[in-house]
């Protein structure tokens, strides 16, 4: 029994402006409109027997990604159970929970598909055929991974190198993990033959895992035994105590377990496989491309330029006399970079994080769950939001210590109470909510509302909002 384990996450760091810690890389559409988690739930879903896939994800995703999930046709809820992280882990204790999981809930026999939710495949049935191939040796007991034959002497990834063929199965032992080498290393890998990159997918029977954490990494899962207990929620989504989530050491399932292990085999996959870990790698992308070699997504005038990305949202970029440049424009942030160095873009975000501004984090619209809000002023007297409730849903029972806000209704009927309160409010009226007053705004139709909100005071801060009760479980601090 074949269980995909998507595990989806994140810091957003070397894809920003579009990527960003509140919607990582798994949230970014390509060129068709699809997201890469989208695009592995598709993928997951052809070789998931009886539809089941597992989500290991971040507490604050999970709303984000199940309606991401609602979008796919083949896609049945019921059956897509989420694991969720209170915070940010390594993929050991993820991989191992999930383990640990499976045995539970789908029995002995459970074998694990594990897929990052950011890669990009488009050759579908060359990577179903692969995991079939996977999951063969993995019924034999061996901890599986895909093996990417190497295209360049590619300096960015971790290299396997590949020992004797397997007899009888489609697939070779494990000789060596090896770290991410210097040039030099990664072009006498490439001319040797016998080394492939290291793409981060496993496939392996939970009770091979399990078994064979015991042997190298006890600690790991002793730590995640005890995690495991203290889940709540019954089928989905489960949560784990936030404690015992945090005491599991901060491990990757590669040093925890694949290199350690005895029984460890590669596929040399036949599926094309990017992990989009750059703009230069979106740059490099086949797709229609100018005569100077200029790719354009969005709205763009090029005057004699060569060689360049540009991507924008809503305005209009003109780029003029430059060359290898990639020009990306997300309405609250621009990036202008060589494609060279578009690596060290994470600098960017590090030295934003460190000045505690928003856009390491926050596009202009910001998704929640009950729907989404778009920033449309953000001044010192006041600030403007656009805001998008989803049908059926309701924002938190709050109040605001320092602003009062202005709801206009644009469209549809909202719900709304004000201190003891309670009415409905149509398209063009409007109503007032004054600091410290009791409110909440709800949508009790079957389609999107929209409403503007003016907020007025001394501070605009997500975390003068004061929560008295919430639908969704967040809790005060969180916004």
């Amino acid at each position: 029994m074949i269980v995909p384990v998507i595990l989806s996450g994140g810091a957003g760091t070397r894809l920003w402006p579009v990527s960003r810690s509140a919607y990582p890389k798994p949230f970014m559409r390509m060129g068709d409109g699809q997201s890469l988690l989208y695009k592995t739930l598709d993928r997951a879903l052809r070789l998931a027997d009886g539809g089941t896939v597992l989500t290991v994800t971040g507490r604050d995703y999970y709303f984000l990604t199940r309606d991401e999930y609602a979008n796919h046709p083949d896609a049945d809820l019921d059956k897509l159970p989420f694991l969720l992280e209170p915070v940010g882990r390594n993929t050991a204790p993820a991989v191992v929970l999930a383990a640990l999981h499976a045995l539970e809930h789908c029995g002995a026999d459970a074998t694990l598909l594990i897929l990052p939710a950011d890669h990009l495949i488009r050759d579908l049935d060359a990577f179903v055929a692969d995991a079939q191939r996977a999951a063969a040796l993995a019924e034999d007991g061996w901890l599986v991974t895909f093996g990417m034959p190497p295209s360049s002497p590619e300096t960015g990834f971790g290299y396997i190198r590949m020992g004797a063929e397997i007899a009888g199965r489609e697939g070779r032992e494990v000789a060596a993990f090896v770290e991410k080498p210097d040039r030099e290393t990664a072009e006498r890998y490439l001319a040797a033959g016998d080394h492939v990159w290291n793409s981060g997918m496993f496939c392996f029977r939970a009770d091979a895992l399990i078994a064979a954490a015991e042997k190298t990494c006890p600690d790991v899962l002793a730590a995640a035994r005890a995690c495991h207990a203290s889940e709540s929620g019954q089928s989905s989504p489960v949560e784990f105590a936030r404690e015992a989530f945090l005491a599991q050491p901060d491990i990757s399932i590669d040093y925890a377990i694949m290199e350690r292990a005895k029984r460890v085999a590669v596929v040399p996959a036949r599926f094309d496989w990017s992990d989009i870990g750059s703009w230069k790698a979106i740059s490099d992308m086949d797709a229609e491309t100018d005569s100077a070699g200029n790719r354009v997504q969005g709205q763009a005038i090029i005057v004699e330029s060569e060689n360049c990305y540009i991507q924008s949202d809503s305005r209009m970029v003109a780029a003029v006399g430059v060359k290898n440049l990639v020009i990306v424009d997300t309405g609250d942030a621009v990036l202008v970079a060589d494609r060279e160095r578009s690596q060290q873009v994470k600098i960017v975000v590090d030295r934003l994080r460190k000045d505690n501004h928003q856009a390491a984090s926050f596009h202009k619209t910001v998704h929640r769950p009950w729907g989404s809000y778009t920033i449309l002023e953000d001044g010192e007297d006041c600030k403007v939001k656009r805001l998008t409730v989803k049908p059926g849903h309701v924002l938190s029972l709050q109040l605001h210590n320092r602003r009062s806000e202005h709801w206009t209704v644009v469209n549809g009927t909202a719900k709304v109470r004000i201190g003891e309160r309670e009415f409905l409010l149509n398209a063009n009226e409007s109503a007032y909510i004054p600091m410290n007053t009791v409110h909440r705004l709800e949508n009790p139709t079957a389609r999107d509302i929209h409403l503007i909100e003016v907020q007025c005071g001394d501070y605009f801060g997500e975390d003068d909002i004061v929560r008295l009760e919430d639908r969704y479980g967040r809790v005060q601090s969180k916004v």
